[in-house]
């Protein structure tokens, strides 16, 4: 029976701690020119609403590498666009390509979608959730700091789905987590709830990010103005201005601690280029991990490794 990705507090563990496992034997092949095509005659399809730089290249570029093909498809490129249902959709999709990832606004079009689909289906960002994103970041943390386990993350900004993501893994995953979020722009309460009930570590989260940093091994952050919230710019600026991760922030953390950001970043805004481009930035490397990540979801996932 197959098995999707919409959310981490759908996988186990175990699963999440293969993901890194087989990034990390990939990552050292692909060092190595080792050729490795175990997804060769597979198709993935990826359905994306939103516009996309890292989602869209890391996916395509996996599923090249593992000897596998892609097909984008925006809604303007299908019948989504002239009213045919997500279910039809997805019914139609499953007869024709192994695997789809889905970059939507609308979590509950994924699921949909997932629901009558017989392949496996892959969220790549919704508004509510961005599970890739953080299985990736993940696997940067354990590479850059040899572990996840017993790690203090502070993630400091908007309570997206970058935040909420974050919390559905402390679910799993044996790390303290402190989301620092300004009142109103808090991460989704039935999440956080969910999460601080199953979660073997403590999750906090709390409106001052001086307090959010405090013995933080790994800072991260993201855009303070996510997309379809363009029309809240002005406002977000000035609500989010005690939030930039800067020089004066970064002191209150360890002198190790490492900084990342998930991309693309607003330099002066949410972070500064002192700490983008200084010696605590794990950011670019963070970002090439994408493909990494991305290539042992699609090996695992499309190539029948992973059972429900």
């Amino acid at each position: 029976m197959k098995k999707d990705i919409l959310r981490l507090s759908s996988l186990t563990k175990g699963e999440m701690d293969r993901i890194f496992e087989e990034a990390s034997e990939l990552k050292r092949r692909q060092r190595e020119n080792v050729v490795w095509k175990p997804l060769s005659g597979k198709t993935l399809a990826l359905i994306f609403e939103k516009p996309s730089t890292r989602t869209r290249v890391s996916f395509e570029v996996a599923m090249y590498q593992l000897g596998g093909h892609s097909l984008f498809l925006s809604p303007k490129d299908m019948q989504l666009d002239r009213g045919e249902s997500i279910a039809d959709t997805a019914r139609v999709l499953s007869r024709y390509v192994d695997g789809i990832v889905i970059r939507a606004f609308s979590q509950k079009l994924a699921e949909e979608l997932a629901e009558f689909a017989s392949i496996p289906v892959i969220n790549g960002l919704t508004d509510l959730l961005h599970p890739c994103q953080i299985l990736n970041d993940i696997f940067t943390i354990i590479e850059k700091k040899g572990r996840y386990r017993g790690i203090k993350i502070a993630y400091v900004g908007d309570g997206n789905n970058v935040a909420n993501s974050w919390a559905e893994a402390a679910s799993r995953l044996d790390f303290h987590l402190s989301l620092a979020c300004p009142p109103g722009y808090l991460p989704d309460e039935d999440i956080i709830r969910a999460s601080k009930r199953e979660s073997p570590c403590p999750i906090e989260v709390m409106v001052d990010p001086f307090q959010a940093v405090k013995s933080a091994d790994i800072i991260t952050t993201d855009s303070w103005v996510s997309m379809g919230k363009e029309d809240e710019y002005e406002k977000r600026m000035m609500i989010f201005e005690g939030y930039q991760v800067n020089e004066r922030l970064v002191a209150e953390a360890k002198n190790d601690v490492l900084v990342m950001h998930c991309l693309p970043a607003h330099r002066g805004k949410e972070i500064t280029d002192q700490i983008i481009d200084g010696r605590h930035s794990i950011v670019f490397d963070q970002a090439e991990n994408r493909l990494h990540v991305q290539k042992a979801i699609l090996e695992m996932w499309l190539g029948g490794k992973v059972h429900s």
